[in-house]
């Protein structure tokens, strides 16, 4: 169940993905989740109070539904997080850890404010 990151790693070149505008970052209220469509994959959005912007695979991984924009933002200690609407499991919006089943992550998606727009980088394939 454990998935690996979307960054891309040092040394990739640039076409080996893509940066997607999805949305204007006004659009993004702070502390709630936008769902974003690119190509096949959905991808959750999240701005923080702290403005901050966290980009994630939509789909829950306990239930195979694409809920995660949809879930609960919060923090525990120091990580910023998005609890599952469906089971509540908490995952890191950083890395993409499940915090409550270590074995589980999601796929994260880096993810920039480039003059207003939301981007986020997806690889191709």
């Amino acid at each position: 169940m454990a998935a690996s990151p979307a960054t891309p790693p040092p040394g990739t070149p640039a076409t080996a993905g893509v940066w997607t505008a999805v949305c204007h970052y006004t659009d993004l209220v702070p502390e709630r989740g936008a769902a974003a469509l690119i190509g096949d994959l959905q991808v959750a959005i999240f701005r923080t109070f702290d403005g901050r912007l966290y980009a994630l695979d939509n789909r829950d991984p306990f239930t195979g539904v694409h809920v995660l924009a949809r879930g609960i933002v919060g923090s525990r200690g120091e990580a910023p997080t998005v609890a599952s609407p469906l089971h509540k499991q908490v995952f890191d919006l950083r890395t993409g850890a499940c915090l409550d089943d270590p074995r589980v992550t999601v796929i994260i998606y880096p993810v920039r404010d480039r003059d207003g727009m939301v981007e986020i980088w997806t690889p191709s394939g």
